[in-house]
């Protein structure tokens, strides 16, 4: 697992660095989505996550999920067409775990994408998006999981 200014980037999972989300591949096609740990220490304690309800269709760029923050309240943007196959609802009534397990319990959606081969060409693999982050968190001027205030 890779440790980018204090903030943990696992080395096996898919990256939207401009929508600040991960996607992990699962069985029969299946991606699950959720939020980078840079994504929750820049906005600052989540409060609240509202993911889109199953049995939705999302175009790219669409919202599977919008979250509620300390420094942010907005669109959690998916980066591929898909049907949106489960969606992590009990975030509504209880968003901490986002805070506390990003990359585990704080997931959004599970979905079915259009084609992941071609969805996942336009995304970066694990350690490849170390350097992207970086320069995202400079433009940000955010200086770090270590500096953000703990959830």
């Amino acid at each position: 697992m890779a440790d980018v200014k204090g903030c943990e980037l696992p080395d096996d999972l898919w990256y939207d660095v401009e929508n600040m989300l991960w996607y992990r591949p699962e069985a029969d096609g299946l991606v699950r989505v959720g939020p980078t740990r840079i994504a929750v220490a820049m906005g600052g304690e989540v409060v609240g996550a509202t993911p889109k309800r199953a049995d939705r269709r999302l175009e790219p760029g669409q919202a599977c999920a919008v979250v509620e923050a300390g420094k942010y309240v907005g669109p959690a943007k998916i980066a591929f067409g898909c049907h949106v196959v489960e969606s992590h609802e009990a975030l509504m009534d209880d968003p901490s775990p986002v805070n506390r397990d990003p990359y585990g319990e704080g997931w959004f959606v599970l979905v079915r994408p259009d084609d992941w081969a071609t969805a996942s060409a336009a995304l970066l693999y694990g350690p490849a998006a170390i350097e992207p982050f970086l320069a995202k968190m400079a433009a940000e001027e955010f200086d770090g999981c270590d500096s953000a205030p703990s959830s």
